[in-house]
């Protein structure tokens, strides 16, 4: 075998292993409104899974899950608003402009399937009035029922279709 041939096949397996190296890699889909995603996934190691636990399951009692559910509070009057008022958001030791970033990465992260086409993300200044008025001993009844809301808006949906 001549060198040159020997040089073309190496390049051609090379190229081929890169490219199913490449084929392999997840695909980083968008997420509007995450200006920095190692970042937000960092904070939400330190601020939030102890309570929801790394895949966003939680616990369905004091600490609800979040993967599968926390976008389609968006669906419904009053959703948008909660998801920056509950204790854990509006009190996290984050400046405005963080917790922004990292709401807006949770929502992406654990449930894409349920954000509305016209997601308006968060921003530093949308979060900082949110947080001026925490959720505290109503925290349960509000967010029952913006559940309930979104559940019926769901059932709704399959039955007109």
């Amino acid at each position: 075998m001549t060198d040159r041939l020997a040089l073309l096949i190496f390049g051609l397996a090379t190229g081929l292993i890169a490219a199913g190296v490449a084929a392999n890699q997840p695909a980083v889909l968008p997420m509007p409104g995450v200006a920095d995603a190692a970042q937000a996934h960092i904070d939400y190691k330190l601020k939030c899974q102890g309570c929801h636990r790394p895949d966003g399951s939680g616990d369905d009692t004091s600490n609800p899950p979040m993967r599968d559910m926390v976008a389609r509070f968006l669906s419904v009057p009053g959703g948008r608003e909660f998801l920056g008022r509950v204790p854990g958001v509006a009190t996290a030791a984050l400046d405005d402009a963080r917790l922004a970033n990292l709401v807006n990465w949770t929502l992406y992260t654990f449930d894409r399937q349920h954000m509305p086409k016209d997601f308006r993300p968060y921003t530093a200044a949308e979060i900082n009035v949110l947080r001026q008025n925490p959720l505290r001993l109503e925290r349960v009844e509000t967010r029952a029922r913006l559940v309930a809301g979104f559940m019926q808006a769901g059932k709704d949906r399959h039955i007109e279709n």
